[in-house]
């Protein structure tokens, strides 16, 4: 299945150069990050995570440390901390620009103040669930929408619901209602063969769809001010701006 976190890491690399050999400073965040996942220390590592810590949708992030004890093991399997206690800080540790230190090409990301930036990686366990939840996704939505590969986002504003899905094309479909309508409902708007694009090198995203001579476009924000709009619908008709509000990413 496609991960949309690792292909965004791919794009990354290509943007910001070739990855560093560790300096002193960063061989020691790393060593004690290392110990920290050796001796399974998670009230330590609870308090070195940049909250949320992303997880893949429609799978709730993690939002605070409280959260990140009970769901560790989900996060951190047996595989994972095998990778992560192995390997050779030499080797298996870089820096990439701006994105500070990155393991394993980019399962995993530090700070260079030893901060958890992302994981980018789904355990057995996790993408079970991640499973699940969609199963009971495809059971509240309406008859028309339920022929879908994975959902990929789900976005309020003022006005609107707006629902992104990959399908098994693996083109994307918009589909829309009024913001007191349920998603049970049929949509307001359907528009199939959405297209995804990197937004930058930072990890935005959009995705453009196509209706006749209108153009929608959804823009993901994964990086920037905690307090900012984490998505922004924009449409175009005949390639003029007719419509412009921001939203927010809603996780169930």
């Amino acid at each position: 299945m496609k991960k949309k976190l690792v292909l965004v890491i791919i794009i990354l690399l290509f943007n910001s150069g070739f990855s560093q050999e560790l300096k002193k400073e960063n061989y020691e965040v790393v060593k004690l990050f290392i110990e920290k996942i050796k001796k399974n220390n998670i009230k330590e590592l609870g308090l070195q995570i940049r909250y949320p810590l992303r997880r893949e949708y429609p799978v709730s992030n993690i939002r605070n440390k409280e959260e990140f004890e009970k769901r560790y093991n989900e996060v951190f399997d047996d595989s994972l901390k095998t990778k992560i206690i192995s390997s050779n800080i030499n080797t298996d540790w870089s820096t990439v620009g701006w994105r500070k230190i990155m393991f394993n090409n980019g399962i995993l990301w530090l700070d260079y103040d030893g901060r958890l930036l992302s994981i980018n990686y789904e355990s057995n366990l996790e993408r079970d669930r991640r499973f699940k939840i969609i199963e009971q996704d495809k059971n509240l939505i309406h008859e028309s929408l339920k022929d879908f590969n994975e959902p990929i986002h789900y976005i309020k504003t003022k006005k609107t619901k707006i629902r992104i899905d990959r399908m098994h094309n693996g083109k994307y479909r918009y589909s829309s209602w009024s913001i007191n309508s349920k998603i049970s409902e049929k949509p307001d708007i359907t528009i199939k063969n959405g297209v995804w694009s990197p937004e930058g090198s930072g990890g935005n995203q959009r995705y453009k769809f196509t209706n006749g001579n209108y153009q929608y476009y959804c823009f993901i924000n994964i990086l920037g001010a905690e307090d900012s709009s984490s998505a922004e619908l924009i449409i175009h008709k005949n390639e003029k701006e007719i419509l412009k509000e921001l939203g927010q990413i809603i996780r169930k």
